[in-house]
């Protein structure tokens, strides 16, 4: 295996991919032909199953996008199964102590260092050199979305396996307390705690972005950087296609 999304944000640089959320095989397979660096496949927001998001990877596959899977919970089943079916990474939400990063890291790794089983099928199966490269290959992002995991983070990050954190911006301005109040103190002030603290130990910073905001945040700091999701496109295409028409209102 070979993860050109953690090799990127190792060198420092940008690396920008999208949500995945429509369980259809043309929707990735459409979306691959773009160039984004990676694709989350969400389990934990959607409503698709780990059989759909093998058929979304399959779809994807001729193209260098890569694999990654937001797991449903920190859970060692959820992650192990992401990665069997192909995940090159997996996004774990609600990690907000220490014991919750290292709870991640191992749930990614094979006896000695872990406690993932071994029964990778997918995952190996055009891979003979899977199991010698997987644990420094797989990327291991961990989400910040709470005022308790902003008070640990110096703590979570020191965890050795930890590639990068993401900021999902609704959940971590919602525990705040000012939802959707992006210029709020409160907020910025948040973003500087993750920046400052990811520079310290040398770990990717990522947040969730829009068309509007994707450059604001990568002249921030953040590498690790999704644009909006699948339905979000949509939704967008639609619209603009909609507010074109002359002399017609949509139905209210």
């Amino acid at each position: 295996m070979k993860n050109p999304v953690k090799a990127k944000l190792k060198a420092g640089k940008p690396s920008i991919g999208t949500w995945i959320t429509i369980g259809h095989p043309d929707v990735a397979e459409f979306l691959a032909t773009l160039g984004f660096d990676w694709f989350v496949f969400d389990m934990e927001h959607s409503p698709i199953s780990f059989e759909t998001v093998q058929v979304l990877m399959q779809a994807s596959s001729f193209s260098k996008t890569v694999p990654l899977v937001r797991v449903a919970w920190n859970d060692m089943v959820l992650i192990k199964r992401a990665l069997d079916i192909g995940a090159y990474g997996v996004v774990i939400p609600w990690v907000n102590t220490k014991e919750d990063a290292i709870n991640a890291v191992k749930y990614c790794r094979y006896p000695p260092r872990g406690l993932r089983g071994c029964g990778p099928r997918r995952a190996a199966v055009r891979d003979p050199e899977y199991f010698e490269t997987v644990e420094e290959e797989l990327l291991v992002v961990v989400q910040i979305e709470t005022e308790e995991a902003l008070k640990n983070i110096d703590d979570i990050l020191t965890v050795e396996g930890i590639d990068a954190c993401y900021i999902g911006p609704n959940d971590l301005s919602m525990n705040l307390g000012v939802f959707r109040q992006w210029g709020h103190p409160k907020f910025r002030k948040a973003l500087e705690i993750v920046l400052d603290a990811c520079k310290r130990y040398g770990v990717a910073p990522g947040m969730h972005c829009n068309i509007n905001n994707i450059n604001e945040a990568l002249e921030m700091g953040f590498k690790f950087c999704a644009i909006d999701s699948d339905y979000r496109f949509l939704l967008r295409g639609a619209r603009e296609a909609i507010e074109r028409v002359e002399g017609w209102s949509p139905q209210s």
